[in-house]
């Protein structure tokens, strides 16, 4: 079987034109990590870039081939990608793939697999409808056209990876066909745990980017409340905020004031190999959005057996549902939650045993990309 995976290359969002290995996010690159151990399966990853890269790997894996797709910037958002479809279409002709897959509606990759000339499948990552709507979009900024684009896409596909319960109820009404495929986790998050001795005090881990969506300034509020109330627990936030708008700047001016009373610190993202010995040195991780597709620091930090607190929507419930040490909260019940994270600290913060295990057997990259075959041959096999 010949698939072509469309993702973001994104030395393209992050400006990074000068790194020559090609990076892309955590769900794609897990799944990728998965079809690796699959050698009679011939795999094609595309992607494009606003500028031409010198120099990209041929290969990413013994059976994964590498592509990479020059597009001028004319051929981007402000003509719905036309310039990225065309190159996509291209490309695709020459490799004559039994399949096409769309990863994500972000931005072109959704495009230029219902374009592609062959069968193809979506993944959803993020509902960017149900996000520009969640954030109030105005008429023709970057959120409310990926809305229209995402819409314009998912009937025009063979069929849409859900990566959740949520964002299946949010497809299927657009969709001819869904099924419920979790992300995978990537690879070094199973590697084993290191024993060692619990930080004191107890470290409470948030990661993801600083905005009203992911409210780390609510956290930050609670942080205050339960220092106040003499627990001895840290808020450690992971998380890029260069202060770009009001709700940043707000976030700032509260951790000046956390990090010198000592309850709270925030440092910038860092690559896979630096976060999993930060998650192995917290306790617990806390994830409280208000609008969750899926939630993968949750899945990951329940593979490292930490202690877990969220909020009990999206795919954050699917993801918890039946785990050791995950307790989830009604998204607005702020009081139940610091409560809950007193009582734990106040237990000694103990972690789970067998979290790691249980988000093994169900998002390991092999156990995802084994289902993804499944799905394909279906969507094959229904077109003879």
């Amino acid at each position: 079987m010949r698939i072509v995976q469309i993702t973001t290359d994104n030395r393209e969002p992050f400006r990074q034109y000068d790194r020559t290995v090609p990076w892309f996010g955590a769900a794609p690159e897990a799944l990728l990590e998965g079809f690796a151990a699959f050698p009679e399966v011939e795999v094609h990853v595309l992607g494009c870039t606003q500028k031409p890269m010198r120099a990209s790997p041929e290969k990413l894996a013994p059976n994964i081939w590498f592509h990479s797709l020059h597009v001028p910037k004319l051929g981007w958002m402000r003509t719905a990608y036309q310039g990225c479809v065309r190159a996509v279409r291209r490309r695709v002709q020459e490799l004559k793939p039994d399949l096409v897959h769309g990863q994500g509606t972000e931005r072109e990759c959704s495009l230029s697999a219902i374009f592609s000339g062959f069968p193809n499948v979506l993944t959803i990552h993020g509902n960017m409808a149900e996000l520009a709507r969640f954030n109030r979009d105005r008429p023709f900024t970057f959120g409310w056209l990926a809305a229209r684009l995402e819409n314009f896409a998912l009937p025009r596909s063979a069929g849409v990876f859900c990566n959740s319960a949520y964002t299946e109820s949010l497809v299927r009404p657009r969709a001819r066909r869904t099924w419920r495929v979790a992300n995978p986790l990537r690879q070094p998050f199973f590697a084993p745990v290191p024993a060692g001795e619990r930080p004191t005090p107890a470290r409470l881990l948030n990661v993801g980017v600083v905005s009203p969506r992911k409210r780390q300034v609510e956290m930050l509020d609670l942080a205050a409340k339960l220092h106040a109330e003499g627990v001895p627990i840290v808020f450690d936030f992971v998380g890029a905020c260069p202060g770009a708008d009001a709700y940043q700047n707000v976030f700032l001016e509260k951790l000046a004031v956390a990090e010198r009373a000592g309850f709270a610190c925030w440092s910038k993202p860092r690559p896979v190999e630096a976060l999993i010995p930060l998650f192995d040195q917290a306790t617990g991780v806390l994830h409280f959005p208000g609008e969750e597709a899926f939630g993968l620091v949750v899945g990951e930090a329940l593979a490292r057996n930490l202690k877990f607190f969220g909020a009990r929507l999206g795919g954050v419930q699917d993801i918890a549902d039946g785990v050791e040490g995950a307790e989830l909260f009604s998204a607005e019940d702020w009081e139940g939650l610091g409560r809950a994270i007193a009582a734990w600290v106040k237990a000694g913060a103990p972690r789970p045993r067998q979290a790691a295990t249980t988000m093994a057997d169900r998002y390991s990259p092999q156990v995802i990309a084994a289902r993804h075959l499944e799905i394909y041959r279906e969507v094959l096999s229904s077109r003879v």
